[in-house]
C-alpha cells in the first residue's frame, strides 16, 4: 500500500525515475505473490494425490503435445535447467492453439502469455536445504508431490 501510494504521489509529480522503480518493484513483489501462490496449490504429498496423472484431458493433451508424460517431464526439467539465475518452469495453455507448451519466465515475473497450468520454481530457495547445489535431482523429484489435479482444473476452466 505504501508502495502504490509512492507511486501515486510520483506520477502526481511526473518524477519518472520514481515511477520506474517503483513499478518495477512492485511488479517483482506481485509476480512473487502471484507465482506463489499457484505454486503452493500445485503441491500435493503423494498420500494425497500428489504425482498421479490420470486419465483425463490433461493426459490427453500432454500425450498429444509431447508425446507422453515422461517426455513432458524430460523437456520441462530440461527448460527449467536452462534458466539463467533465478526463475519459473510453466506447463501453459495456449488459447490461440488449444495446446500446452513448456515456457519459462525470468525472476518473478508471472506466466502472461499462457493459462499456467503448472508452475515450478526454479529459484535456490526453492531446493537449497533439501538438494543444496543439485537442482536436477529437484526438478526430477518435484514431480512426485504435483497435484496434477489442480491442473487439469486450471485448464478444463481455461479451454471454457
Amino acid at each position: 500500500n505504501t508502495a502504490l501510494e509512492k507511486l501515486a504521489a510520483a506520477r502526481d509529480a511526473d518524477d519518472h525515475g520514481s515511477i520506474f522503480l517503483l513499478e518495477k518493484n512492485l511488479a517483482f513483489n506481485l509476480g512473487g505473490h502471484i507465482n506463489h501462490s499457484l505454486f503452493w496449490k500445485n503441491l500435493a504429498p503423494s498420500s494425497q494425490g500428489g504425482g498421479q496423472l490420470d486419465s483425463g484431458e490433461l493426459r490427453s493433451a500432454i500425450e498429444r503435445d509431447f508425446g507422453g508424460v515422461d517426455e513432458m517431464k524430460q523437456k520441462f526439467n530440461a527448460a527449467l535447467a536452462g534458466i539463467q539465475g533465478s526463475g519459473w518452469g510453466w506447463l501453459g495453455y495456449n488459447a490461440q492453439n488449444g495446446r500446452l507448451d513448456i515456457v519459462t519466465t525470468a525472476n518473478q515475473d508471472p506466466l502472461t502469455t499462457h493459462t499456467p497450468l503448472i508452475g515450478i520454481d526454479a529459484w535456490e530457495h526453492a531446493f537449497y536445504l533439501q538438494y543444496k547445489n543439485d537442482k536436477a535431482t529437484y526438478f526430477k523429484n518435484i514431480w512426485n508431490v504435483i497435484n496434477f489435479e489442480e491442473a487439469e482444473k486450471r485448464l478444463v476452466a481455461a479451454k471454457q
